[in-house]
C-alpha cells in the first residue's frame, strides 16, 4: 500500500457562505481581538465601517456611492471648482477622481468644462439633474446620520462630533 504524503491526507476545506468549514466550526469560540479593542484607532475603524454600511444602504436606491456623494457636495458648494482641488480636498487620487467624474458626467449629474483661466484644468458644475439628485441624497444622508445618533445617543454623538472636528478642520 502506497503511503500518502501529508498534503494528500489533509481533507480539503469546504467553506460555507459564512466562512465556516463545518457546523462544528460554526459553533467554535469566536476569535479574540488580542487587545485590538483597546486601541482607539481600531474602534474608529469599526465605527467607520458601520457608518459606511448604513450610509451605503441608504444611498443604494440612488445608485450613488459615498465618494460620489462627497464629490457632488463639494461641487455644489464650489461651482466651477477644478478637479485637482476636489481631489486634494477629499484625499482622492487624481486618476480615481477622473474616473469618478467621468461616471458622474456620464449619468448627466456633472458638467465638465475647460477652465478659462488655465486650460490644463477642468471646471466642474452640477447639472440640474445633479442638483436635484443631490437634494434627495442629502435627505438620505441626514437619515443615516440620525441612525448613528440613535445608535450612540445624542450626547455621545455631539461629543464625538466635537472630538473628531479637529481632523475635519485639518483637511
Amino acid at each position: 500500500m502506497a503511503r500518502l504524503s501529508r498534503a494528500a491526507r489533509v481533507k480539503p476545506l469546504r467553506l460555507t457562505s459564512r466562512g465556516a468549514s463545518s457546523p462544528k466550526a460554526a459553533r467554535a469560540k469566536p476569535l479574540a481581538l488580542g487587545g485590538l479593542s483597546q486601541f482607539l484607532g481600531y474602534s474608529i475603524r469599526q465605527a467607520q465601517l458601520w457608518i459606511f454600511r448604513e450610509f451605503s444602504r441608504r444611498l443604494a436606491s440612488f445608485e450613488i456611492s459615498p465618494a460620489q456623494f462627497s464629490v457632488l457636495c463639494v461641487i455644489d458648494a464650489n461651482p466651477g471648482v477644478n478637479q485637482l482641488a476636489v481631489a486634494a480636498l477629499l484625499s482622492i487620487e487624481r486618476a480615481g477622481l477622473g474616473r469618478l467624474v467621468d461616471h458622474l458626467e456620464g449619468r448627466g449629474l456633472v458638467r465638465r468644462t475647460a477652465s478659462t483661466i488655465n486650460r490644463r484644468y477642468y471646471e466642474l458644475h452640477l447639472t440640474e439633474a445633479g442638483a436635484a439628485l443631490l437634494a434627495r441624497v442629502r435627505l438620505a444622508a441626514t437619515e443615516s446620520d440620525k441612525a448613528l445618533r440613535s445608535k450612540i445617543g445624542p450626547r455621545a454623538y455631539k461629543e464625538l462630533q466635537r472630538a473628531l472636528s479637529i481632523f475635519v478642520d485639518d483637511a
